[in-house]
């Protein structure tokens, strides 16, 4: 038709449509993003894939990667097909279009609009479910991975009589496909019913029969489905009733049956499993009857028998049977939680004496009774009065070189043989790691390229320290030097090396500094990711958010990037099924730094075993100082625990190597199948590393707090709660939280010689004299490693605990008078670890305090105080206050009685005044405490001291010698 317009002609131009550039940038903008988001995944997989590749354990990586996607794609499709099927299902069954109701007239219009979409709107809801599902699925790879390969655990539960793994193993995994079931029918009856009404199959307003015969029969099927999936939850649930975890008066963490659920419980969920599948039975039948009567009927019957039977029947038992007479109805079941807890935890062959608390010896002991007590106090303990807790910044002034460098707020405690005669001693070590706080001037060279390392070991003897209260270091210096022997002594990876480096490229690193200025090297280690590769530095650089890596001149051949660099991060990637303890410590090892690092199988599926929350009992007045200290997965409950692997990882290249410790636990053993290779046998174990491995401390807490109530083994005492004891508060402190356990090497009263043990206290529930001493012992290559012994205290006499012993301390006139001294002008007092030890009968005490005063910002040792049978000594050094405890001041060894009189010591001129001497170096050391304090004067009267101690004891040993020239 002619153009009646008039207007010009030409192209026209839609209003309100992009033109065909802004298209094309939209476009181009879109596939851009999708293509930045598709390689922000890919980055996030290829680093991960490099980063296994690299510590040689790229068989874990793809073992859980192939787990998670194969139950992504089993499972994620099952949930799709089904949902799918019955959509399409739904669909087919709708009845034919008749006269229209106004509520199907609405529909209409529905209907209308997705008619030209139904299949891609199919496929979008199916694709949606199905990666849901799938997801969900994917995160159980290690249910599916620890069913697939359980092993047996060789015992039985004492109610169904079947093996524990099925527990652990099987239970779990049918309890995922059960809520997998209940998830995919409730989703598919949803589905199905929305259909159904969409198309006519049912009606909510519309005249005549609610819903059609197709849809009726469809959904009652999928009811009978869901009936039945419960039928299956009722008969798990008699199993699951074993770990159970329920309120009980005599724990909080109760598990396992009780009377009521084994004599109410039990049998109700056998009827409501009979019930169930008879509902499910008639909600099938409805494919023939074309009835909801019978069905919902039955229905109506489980949900009132689940009312009844299962609720108000147990709880009359409870009321009627078990109550009047609690104790007798439930000893048999607390007797098998006892078992089946001590077992669980390792607990049961813990050796319980009954121990005085109160020495055999009388106030009125002779001169030699006193000197023998005084001697067996050296010989029950190496008392280590270097408290790792409180010299780290000790060993930061005197020792970290510089501020680059930083040692952890706690030390550790190892053995190390001395120098002299090739004994072990308690030794207080740390490393000097890498501080970048300390870097003179931070920016991306220096933070990731130049400072990459820490450098040395620093370590004291735990039993002295010299005249200054400073310890006694053994390995000293940069370089470090000392009686270690020779060792690589970079340090690439440690407890405070949390960011990246990149090493070995053209950028040198600073390697130390000494007289002669700032020494540089080049990492030559194999570990890290090479990123000569373009691809692989575009990664990382996407990774890590730092676009330099892609572009930096500081990054060339040979250029490596180290990553995951804490001990604890390191093993828990290459080992995600372990759970791994809160402390890592080092070690000198064959002339390497090895991090070694306790790591624990866990299960919440041990029957009749209490469980506990490893974030909870692990807890004490160190980790909350200190969150580096804090076990990991700190809030998992479990009630099943081993040590079962000790890892070590190298402080140069960082190799992770996990061992297998634990060689009859069946839940390593079912890891260890799931992948094999990454654990090495037992017998792999140098025995030079063999000597630095101890017993752990997080395992040790959470036995310690499970025998404050299972120490005991009679189900009656355990009942009345008579015998609950509770861990201490750390009394050195004001935080309210739990007492560490100690390292020290220490003797019990069955052993002959000491042995490295870890030890801790007991008191009575709400109170605070001692009722129990625990330790375990740690020589891990002794016949003896991991035997628990307890010393219990009577209950009809009173032993002062940790609380009333600090509070003595305190309270004695004398002490407070001089620690009110010591905390003069702007000095502040602290105290260390109190140690306590065992000593003939009775509990020997011992606790050091550190001053830091004047100038000084660190804690020197000043004073040991030490009680033993309500005697208390305050003074400067260990040995005379245990003098001063045991009455063997200047007391010398009578020799025996030949006929020949040896003149008294007193008598030597020399000596009295070397004694005059060392009377007047004190008390001007005491004037300096006063006056101040003043710690140039108090540091030479020390010295005087010490130097007149031993003018005294020269003169002696010469007395002696001349004596014994006579009797010759």
């Amino acid at each position: 038709m002619p153009d009646r317009g008039g207007g010009p002609t030409g192209p026209r131009i839609r209003a309100g449509r992009p033109s065909r550039r802004a298209r094309t940038l939209l476009m181009t903008l879109g596939v851009l993003a999708v293509l930045g988001m598709a390689f922000t995944m890919f980055a996030g997989f290829w680093t991960d894939w490099l980063w296994y590749r690299s510590v040689h354990y790229s068989s874990v990586f793809t073992t859980v990667l192939w787990t998670k996607i194969g139950l992504f794609f089993v499972f994620g499709l099952l949930m799709a097909v089904a949902v799918g099927v019955n959509i399409w299902l739904a669909h087919r069954l709708r009845p034919p279009l008749s006269a229209m109701s106004m509520e199907q007239q609405s529909l209409d219009r529905y209907r209308m609009g997705i008619a030209p979409y139904k299949r891609w709107l199919l496929l979008a809801v199916t694709a949606l479910v199905g990666l849901i599902a799938g997801a969900s699925a994917a995160g159980q790879w290690r249910t599916w991975l620890m069913w697939v390969n359980g092993v047996p655990f060789h015992q039985k539960d004492p109610q169904f009589h079947l093996d524990v793994s099925f527990y652990a193993f099987d239970l779990p995994w049918y309890r995922f496909l059960l809520g997998f079931g209940f998830a995919a029918a409730v989703l598919c009856l949803i589905a199905a019913a929305l259909t159904h009404y969409l198309y006519g199959g049912l009606r909510v307003t519309s005249p005549g029969a609610r819903a059609t015969a197709a849809a009726t029969g469809h959904l009652s099927v999928l009811l009978g489905f869901f009936v039945a999936l419960k039928a299956v939850a009722y008969w798990l649930d008699r199993y699951g009733l074993a770990v159970k975890s329920s309120d009980f008066k005599a724990t909080d963490d109760w598990t396992g049956l009780r009377y009521v659920d084994a004599n109410a419980y039990l049998p109700a969920k056998t009827i409501l499993f009979c019930i169930a599948v008879i509902c499910a039975l008639l909600f099938f039948a409805t494919l023939w009857r074309r009835t909801w009567q019978l069905p919902v009927i039955g229905f109506g019957l489980m949900v009132l028998s689940a009312i009844l039977i299962g609720g108000l029947y147990p709880a009359i038992v409870q009321k009627f049977q078990v109550q009047p007479n609690e104790q007798a109805k439930e000893a048999p079941y607390v007797q098998k939680n006892l078992k089946a807890t001590r077992e669980a935890y390792g607990i049961d062959d813990t050796k319980v004496t009954e121990y005085a608390g109160k020495s055999a010896a009388s106030d009125k002991a002779t001169a030699a009774e006193k000197a023998k007590l005084r001697a067996d106090a050296d010989a029950a303990a190496s008392i280590r009065i270097m408290d790792p807790n409180i010299v780290s910044p000790t060993f930061q002034q005197l020792q970290q070189m510089k501020n680059y460098y930083g040692f952890p707020t706690n030390l550790d405690v190892d053995r190390y043989s001395t120098a002299k005669d090739g004994k072990d001693q308690d030794t207080v070590i740390g490393l000097r790691e890498l501080n970048l706080d300390g870097v003179p001037k931070n920016n991306w060279i220096n933070d990731h390229f130049r400072y990459t390392h820490g450098y040395g070991v620093v370590a004291a003897k735990g039993t002295e320290a010299d005249s200054q209260g400073q310890p006694v270091f053994t390995e000293y210096d940069l370089p470090s030097r000392g009686e270690l022997p020779t060792y690589q002594q970079r340090i690439y990876y440690g407890e405070k090396t949390t960011t990246y480096s990149i090493v070995g490229g053209p950028q040198k690193e600073i390697d130390y500094s000494d007289d002669s200025g700032e020494k540089t090297t080049s990492y030559a280690g194999k570990s890290g990711v090479d990123l000569d590769n373009p691809l692989n530095r575009a990664a990382y650089a996407v990774a890590f958010n730092e676009p330099q890596i892609l572009y930096s001149g500081a990054i060339g051949k040979g250029s490596r990037i180290l990553y995951n660099r804490t001990p604890k991060e390191r093993v828990e990637a290459v080992a995600p099924w372990l759970t791994i303890d809160g402390d890592a410590y080092p070690a000198v090892v064959k002339g390497r730094i090895q991090w070694i690092v306790d790591a624990y199988t866990t299960s919440n599926g041990y029957p009749y075993s209490s469980r506990t929350t490893l974030g909870d009992t692990t807890a004490d007045s160190l980790t909350a100082a200190n969150n580096n200290r804090a076990v990991v997965a700190q809030q998992n409950q479990v009630n099943y625990i081993r040590n079962s692997v000790k890892a070590t990882v190298d402080a140069y290249t960082g190799e992770v190597r996990l061992y297998e410790w634990d060689t009859r636990d069946p839940v390593l053993k079912t890891w260890m199948k799931a992948f094999p290779g990454t654990v090495q046998p037992r017998t792999a174990i140098s025995p030079e590393l063999m000597a630095h491995l101890r017993y752990p401390q997080d395992l040790f807490k959470v036995q310690r707090e499970l025998l404050t109530r299972y120490h005991v083994t009679d189900a009656q005492t355990f009942l009345t709660g008579s015998e609950v004891w509770q861990v201490p508060n750390d009394p050195t402190n004001k935080s309210g939280n739990a007492v560490p356990p100690y390292y020290l090497s220490m003797k019990m009263p069955d052993q002959s010689t000491q042995a490295f043990s870890l030890s801790t206290t007991f008191t009575p529930n709400g109170r605070y004299n001692l009722s129990a001493f625990m330790s375990v012992d740690s020589e891990a290559g002794s016949s003896d490693y991991g035997k628990i012994r307890i010393l219990k205290l009577p209950t009809s006499t009173t032993v002062d605990g940790p609380k009333q012993v600090q509070s003595q301390f305190n309270s004695e006139q004398d002490i407070a008078a001089a620690i009110k001294l010591l905390k003069g002008g702007d000095s502040e007092v602290e105290y260390g670890n109190l140690l306590t030890v065992p000593l003939d009968g009775g509990l020997l005490y011992v606790e050091p305090v550190y001053v830091r005063g004047g100038g000084l910002k660190y804690p020197l040792l000043r004073k040991v105080l030490v009680t033993y049978e309500g005697r208390t000594a305050f003074e400067n050094t260990l040995g005379e206050a245990l003098d001063k405890v045991f009455g063997t001041q200047g007391a010398t060894t009578t020799p025996p009685d030949t006929g020949t009189t040896t003149p008294p010591t007193s008598a030597n001129p020399t000596v009295q005044q070397a004694l005059a001497d060392a009377q007047k170096a004190y008390d001007a050391g005491q004037k300096a405490l006063r006056d101040g304090p003043d710690w140039i004067a108090y540091d030479k009267a020390q010295k005087d001291l010490s130097e007149a101690l031993k003018r005294a004891q020269d003169a002696e040993a010469k007395a002696g010698r001349s004596g014994g020239d006579k009797k010759s």
